[in-house]
């Protein structure tokens, strides 16, 4: 029986308890029986104790045929006749007679006996030398020969077992001289003052133990971002947007541990993207100096196995590095979306660079320092490890540039659709076969939704080209449109039984 360990950690902490277990168990003695609860039982051995001399039981290390009975030795083993004990364990024929010192021959030693064998030892190695050269040499030109003529691939360094000559022979692997060890000092001091700590202050609402009415307290959390891009008056972060999702205030702290303030920009809840924007007044001319704004790569081109290197706000100590490389691409993976408690599927970069709670927002960088990924999901599990995901830049590039470039209306002239909506969530999704989106349960009357022809039971998908989750994501779309703008509207229709897409142009209207 083995200890057993019970280890429990959470995500944040490695604290774990390890409880042994005593146990018992049965010990071999000697006699390859076994004592009994660890001890003796009446000061005597059981089933191996010494019974009329001999053991009984046929015990697995008794003797036997060879073994004593009745105090002798009988058959195998035992002296017999020649001084071995019989009954009495006395000598018989107890003489001892010392065999006859044998007389020592003399050698006549030849004349030039050694020096003749020594010169055949000389004769015979230097034929030998001679053999194996020619043999070796004719060994090597052979093997130039065959590597010339093409029956290995040129493109391959090793051995292979076997060969095939023929037109479909399978090829052989070539190696590579283009890896580098990895030292990437370099890159992180080049990218590192592109990469910034946010650090976000909500209020969390909860249920006090004697009920009443619910009390809120005031919550911490901690992310990283990007410098993506500048104008005249702002700094614009890229992150993700559970970094800054229900803030009340934001803090932004450079890679030279100076701190502003900042505010969102925009968010995009169903890629998990967001911008915030910092005026350009309250950072310092010194740290102005010291930072810098990232240079984007292109994800579509990655190869899996690349190097890796993540940048980000670990468990909020600052900033820090892990390095890896590219596992997989265009991984589908199901994202829990907490401020709809909606989820989506996305096609995130796969890598086994360490992305731990506080990365989320950071830089997944190449082998030469250019944005691959924005870090925003760690694999969480205690039989996983180097599993974390990243969203490919090229994918969150325009989405970004939407978000820094899109301003909010003002609510006097914001647009109004003219619905009332429900989720439609991946789960409910597959149980019920329906489209995921915004069900329409009521279209108000005279609004634009009604005069572009949307109808109760459609599903709402795309709006202006985006995808649709869920209905608040919808509101906070409709925040960065005029009325009076003209959008597609992307619905599903039930037709014959079947849900049918359908393109409808809106005009957005005022809320009446």
């Amino acid at each position: 029986m083995d200890n057993q360990y019970n280890n429990n950690s959470n995500e944040n902490h490695n604290n774990s308890q390890n409880r042994d277990r005593f146990y018992s168990y049965n010990q071999p003695d000697t006699t390859g029986n076994t004592y009994q609860n660890n001890g003796y039982q009446n000061g005597v051995y059981q089933n191996g104790s010494y019974q009329n001399g001999t053991y009984q039981g046929g015990t697995a290390n008794g003797y036997q045929n060879g073994n004593y009975q009745n105090g002798t030795y009988q058959n195998t083993g035992a002296y017999q006749n020649t001084g071995a004990y019989q009954n009495t364990g006395a000598y018989q024929n107890t003489a001892y007679q010392k065999p006859p010192k044998k007389e020592k021959k003399k050698r006549e030693r030849k004349p030039g006996g050694f020096g003749v064998k020594l010169a055949k030892c000389a004769a015979l190695a230097l034929v030998f030398g001679l053999v194996s050269g020619v043999v070796f040499e004719g060994v090597h030109y052979a093997s130039g020969e065959l590597l010339d003529n093409g029956s290995v691939s040129s493109d391959a360094s090793g051995s292979v077992l076997t060969q095939n000559d023929g037109d479909d022979s399978v090829k052989t692997t070539a190696t590579s001289s283009t890896y580098v060890a990895m030292d990437v000092s370099d890159i992180v001091e080049e990218t590192m003052p592109s990469i910034v700590a946010i650090t976000n202050v909500s209020q969390t609402e909860y249920q006090s133990f004697w009920g009443g009415m619910p009390q809120t307290y005031e919550s911490t959390s901690c992310g990283s971002g990007i410098i993506v891009g500048q104008d005249d008056n702002n700094l614009y972060i890229a992150t993700n947007n559970h970094v800054v999702e229900g803030a009340t205030s934001l803090t932004v702290t450079f890679s030279d541990n100076s701190t502003v303030s900042a505010e969102v920009k925009g968010t995009d809840p169903s890629t998990d993207l967001a911008v915030v924007k910092v005026d350009r007044g309250s950072v310092e001319g010194e740290t102005m100096n010291s930072i810098k704004v990232a240079t984007l790569g292109n994800s579509d081109s990655l190869r899996v196995g690349e190097a890796s290197i993540a940048i980000g706000n670990a468990l909020g100590y600052g900033q820090s590095v892990t390095t890896g490389c590219i596992s997989a691409l265009d991984r589908e993976v199901i994202v829990s979306d907490s401020g709809s408690n909606t989820n989506y599927t996305a096609e995130l970069i796969q890598t086994d660079a360490a992305i731990n709670p506080g990365n989320s927002g950071g830089a997944l960088l190449n082998a030469v320092g250019e944005v691959i990924g924005i870090n925003s999901v760690k694999y969480s599990d205690t039989d996983v490890e180097g599993i974390g995901y990243a969203i490919p830049i090229s994918t969150a590039a325009p989405i970004i540039e939407d978000l820094i470039t899109k301003e909010k209306v003002d609510q006097s002239e914001s647009a109004y659709l003219g619905i009332a909506g429900v989720d439609v969530t991946s789960d409910v999704s597959k149980t019920y076969n329906m489209p995921a989106g915004v069900y329409v349960a009521q279209v108000t009357e005279g609004t634009a939704a009604e005069q572009a022809g949307i109808l109760k039971g459609d599903i709402i998908t795309t709006f202006d080209g985006k995808e649709i989750g869920s209905m608040e994501e919808l509101s906070n779309r409709l925040q960065y449109y005029k009325a009076g703008t003209t959008v597609d509207v992307t619905v599903q229709r039930v037709a014959n039984g079947e849900y049918v897409e359908q393109v409808i142009s809106v005009t957005l209207g005022k809320k009446i």
